[in-house]
């Protein structure tokens, strides 16, 4: 049965306006699937979001869900193990925005040697469990075509499997399961500060507009990434883990080979550099690692970043590659772990918990590094280490769960995509295409009662109808055209900035409703109330 611990709210609500069992800092990857776990688990959950979910780091990743084959040399095998493992639970729990992508890796003289790489590669194909993806195999340039698009000099190369994810929309479907299962998301909700008080977090947060309320917490989750530092100082807790702040940059271009297939490029420096077909007509390069301060938030992508992204690639394509052929660019800050390693590329993305519980005393849980592929098992760990301090046992249940959308038949993205078109004939093939990796089943939501494309209301933006921004609103927390259009989707890369502001003006003239719920939500402490 699930764990329903009593209701917390001071008697009188003298202090607080809502109680509630655990409050979580931090809409990014980590925060949300805290937050989900803990609201399966029967808990009473706030999930405290300044801007976006996924509004940062979690929307700013090379979007693989991998192992992580250069952690290898760095002796990470754990990490790589877990890795290789929740690769393929992740994409069974959400197959319409996980699918799985083919890397090729040439042999490069002066680098890595052939052997070492193929050594590399046969301990990644079995050190975590590979059910369903293919295994390594040896390419040459003599009879396979993925060579093709690299200079003469490249004549042998591996290929090997991960997989791709859209980072964002995994971030937004942990959130909506979260609320589905009774979690309050408060996205536009600022964390201002939280004491100590009687066995309990008192803790203050700004709603959008800049109105403050109070509330009570059983205990406290820091998963505020680049920030964990700033929450915790917050809180009036020394930090006892080091973080390390390292920021990634991308950069995107028009296609620039033909295949499904991503290279891995080793640089002269010793890392790899990624190209990824992305977006149909597009290819995604990155990324970096270059070390900065919180004077560096929000991240920016710096034009020599660009020209080494660029140059890295220019070492091995055919086609060349400057920075007058980037279409976009982006960047995030990871919040790593600082292990004391003395190069940016080499610091650990395996992740550290820092749990301040001293006995009687609410306890907080700050969340140190971390990466998109195991966000699943630290919300397991996380909470399996935050909730005996308050004397509940954690269970593990997220292991076998779908995502929102993911329950297509026999996980078949494409067959799926086929029935729907054939379903909904009457609209665009390539935004019926779209939704279905967007939404997966999710899909008769946004296109409920829907029978001619009139129905859809009016078109805002080029396949961008009223329907779809009503349920982006409503369900998906999407208050801008940024939010719908590179964080929710992908398509600000072909819609040019009038239609952004098409967009926006919708977004202003049909707000959320219900903005008394807010307060109602806060005061009741209500677990189906969403901000």
């Amino acid at each position: 049965m699930p764990i329903r611990p009593a209701n917390l709210m001071i008697e009188g609500g003298r202090h607080a306006e809502g109680s509630f069992d655990l409050v979580v800092v931090g809409g990014g990857i980590n925060g949300v699937g805290i937050a989900r776990d803990a609201a399966g688990q029967g808990l009473k959950v706030l999930l405290l979001e300044r801007s976006d979910l996924a509004g940062a780091t979690s929307s700013a990743s090379s979007k693989l869900i991998h192992g992580g084959l250069r952690y290898l040399e760095q002796r990470e095998f754990r990490l790589v193990r877990e890795s290789l493992t929740e690769r393929e639970v992740l994409w069974q729990s959400a197959p319409h925005i996980i699918r799985p992508l083919r890397f090729v890796l040439p042999v490069r003289a002066g680098l890595r040697s052939g052997w070492m790489l193929r050594a590399g590669l046969l301990l990644y194909d079995h050190l975590g469990g590979r059910k369903r993806l293919p295994s390594t195999r040896v390419l040459r340039r003599d009879r396979d075509a993925a060579l093709a698009a690299l200079q003469e000099r490249y004549r042998l190369a591996f290929e090997y499997s991960d997989c791709w994810a859209d980072d964002a929309r995994l971030v937004v479907l942990n959130a909506i399961d979260a609320h589905e299962r009774g979690a309050t998301i408060a996205v536009g909700c600022s964390f201002v500060g939280a004491r100590r008080e009687s066995g309990a977090w008192i803790i203050d947060i700004e709603l959008r507009g800049g109105e403050r309320r109070t509330l009570r917490a059983r205990a406290l989750v820091n998963a505020a990434g680049p920030w964990v530092e700033q929450v915790l100082a917050g809180v009036g807790v020394p930090r006892r883990s080091a973080l390390r702040l390292v920021k990634g940059s991308h950069i995107v271009v028009p296609q620039l080979y033909a295949g499904e297939h991503a290279y891995t490029l080793q640089s002269l420096d010793g890392r790899v550099i990624f190209t990824i077909p992305f977006q149909t007509t597009f290819t995604l390069i990155g990324t970096t690692d270059v070390p900065c301060g919180s004077e560096a938030l929000p991240a920016r992508v710096s034009a020599a970043e660009i020209d080494y992204l660029c140059r890295a690639v220019a070492e091995y394509l055919r086609n060349p590659v400057t920075p007058e052929h980037v279409v976009w660019k982006y960047a995030g800050v990871r919040p790593l772990y600082d292990n004391g390693e003395l190069s940016a590329s080499t610091v650990t993305r395996d992740y550290v918990f820092d749990l301040d519980a001293p006995a009687n005393v609410a306890p907080v849980l700050s969340v140190f590094g971390g990466k998109l592929t195991t966000y699943r098992r630290l919300a397991e760990h996380a909470l399996a280490e935050l909730l005996p301090s308050v004397g509940l046992k954690s269970r593990r249940w997220t292991r076998t769960a779908t995502l929102p959308g993911g329950d297509l038949p026999g996980g078949d993205l494409e067959a799926f995509t086929g029935d729907q078109l054939t379903r909904y004939a009457f609209a665009p093939a390539a935004m019926i295409r779209r939704m279905c990796a967007a939404y997966g089943t999710r899909i008769e939501r946004v296109l409920y009662g829907v029978r001619r494309l009139a129905d859809l209301g009016a078109e805002i933006a080029p396949q961008i109808f009223e329907a779809e921004l009503q349920y982006l609103r409503d369900t998906e927390w999407a208050r801008s055209a940024e939010d719908v259009l590179w964080r929710r989707s992908k398509l600000g890369l072909t819609l040019g900035r009038d239609y952004a502001e098409c967009i926006d003006r919708w977004f202003a003239a049909n707000r959320a409703p219900g903005g008394g719920q807010i307060n109602r939500c806060l005061r009741a402490g209500a677990q189906h109330a969403s901000l």
